[in-house]
């Protein structure tokens, strides 16, 4: 972990032996150090990450969220965040995709009734999917039409998480008859699916991230999950915890950006050179100003970090309590949320930001790669704007309105 990652939790029930929460971050760490030996080449080349995928699914990651079974993780939430903050220090476009992937991979639990649900992540965990995708709100949004055998997929997402390496799309469609936007699974190897790695991004290179056009894709009525709809009538406080459980995966994403480059740049004020270049030398450690800004930096973070753990326990709880959970309750923790994810992409940004000027001219090189924490967070907060939770924090604060439903992108 970073300099400013967050002190070590209680034993949950899921730090029981075997393949229990201590297991599942020892992996992640492990993965991590697997990432970081080859993080900038790979950064820098910008190939569409079927080996990193391969990596986590060899690890077990890929199926950490899914039910116990033959080759299943069987973690918590509380685990799976932390898999992504450990990952996203080393590599933050991988943290990306791997959050995106629980996030969409787990989704038929809040949208679907659970024998769908069920059957899905049978599958899931069996041929170990990689998920992508994103339910996002767009404009022109996907269409769904039903036809006299089925149902029809028509349009074009556009950038989304880990389009280009997912065994599986998760999207946001909506219905032409009732315009009522639905979640919808689609196998991007149907008839009528085009991937279109159009992105190139500045950032977030290595998070496969694509536009999908779909063209009279036929589905079945297994393939829609359920409704997306933000009308209380239709959408239960349950489900509406689906906003604030990804957004906390934000908040991990961005936590773990800024202690990896708070670490990296913390080993070469201290040693001299950079991890993987040693010829290259560095400033001094006990330069009182450097000392300085190495404080705020961590105060920076840690307390963004305290405050994403208050918002880890309250979207436990909400899910412990399930469908008695009421909608003041869901706004509560969805504020809370907001205020966590803000407070860490603040912390990135200030990171990223300054970690360059304590290492000095020398963080220009390319080889030395610190620019990658700067873009791959910039990259992120463009597609997730922490005012918008402001916003909704500030509403909530002086009107008491609850937070719309919104996810993430």
């Amino acid at each position: 972990m970073g300099l400013a990652s967050a002190p070590s939790r209680p034993a949950s029930p899921s730090d029981l032996p075997g393949r229990g929460r201590a297991h599942w971050l020892r992996v992640a760490r492990e993965a991590a150090d697997d990432l970081a030996t080859d993080t900038v080449a790979r950064e820098q080349a910008g190939k569409a990450p079927f080996d990193e995928v391969s990596r986590l699914r060899e690890a077990g990651l890929l199926s950490l969220l899914m039910p116990t079974g033959s080759q299943a993780g069987g973690a918590d939430w509380l685990t799976a965040y932390a898999v992504v903050r450990e990952i996203a220090t080393a590599d933050g476009a991988i943290g990306q995709l791997l959050g995106s992937h629980y996030f969409l991979s787990w989704s038929a639990r809040f949208f679907a009734g659970p024998a769908p649900a069920a059957r899905i992540e049978e599958r899931s965990a069996a041929e170990e999917w990689c998920w992508g995708g994103g339910f996002a709100r767009q404009e022109p949004p996907l269409i769904l039409t039903r036809i006299s055998n089925g149902l029809v997929l028509d349009g074009r997402q556009g950038y989304t998480t880990g389009v280009l390496v997912a065994d599986r799309l998760a999207v946001r469609a909506v219905r032409k008859d009732t315009g009522e936007p639905l979640a919808v699974v689609v196998d991007p190897a149907r008839r009528g699916v085009t991937i279109d790695g159009d992105a190139d991004p500045f950032g977030q290179r290595l998070a496969a991230g694509g536009s999908v056009e779909f063209d009279d894709v036929p589905l079945g009525a297994d393939d829609v999950l359920g409704s997306l709809s933000a009308d209380e009538d239709l959408l239960s406080p349950r489900a509406a915890l689906a906003s604030p459980v990804g957004r906390l995966f934000s908040a991990q994403l961005l936590l773990g950006m800024a202690e990896g480059v708070l670490a990296e740049a913390r080993d070469y004020s201290r040693t001299g050179h950079a991890p993987w270049h040693p010829a290259w030398p560095a400033g001094t450690p006990h330069d009182p100003q450097m000392q300085t800004a190495y404080g705020e930096l961590t105060v920076l973070t840690r307390s963004a970090s305290a405050l994403t753990d208050q918002a880890l326990e309250a979207v436990r709880g909400g899910l412990e309590r399930g469908d008695d959970l009421t909608f003041d309750e869901s706004a509560d923790i969805s504020v809370l949320v907001a205020m966590a994810e803000t407070a860490a992409a603040r912390a990135a940004q200030e990171s990223t930001t300054r970690a360059l000027e304590i290492v000095g001219a020398r963080s220009t090189s390319a080889r030395l790669g610190f620019d990658r924490f700067w873009r791959n967070t910039r990259t992120h907060t463009l597609y997730e704007p922490v005012t918008h939770r402001l916003r909704d924090v500030g509403h909530y604060f002086l009107n008491g309105a609850h937070p719309p439903f919104v996810l993430p992108a």
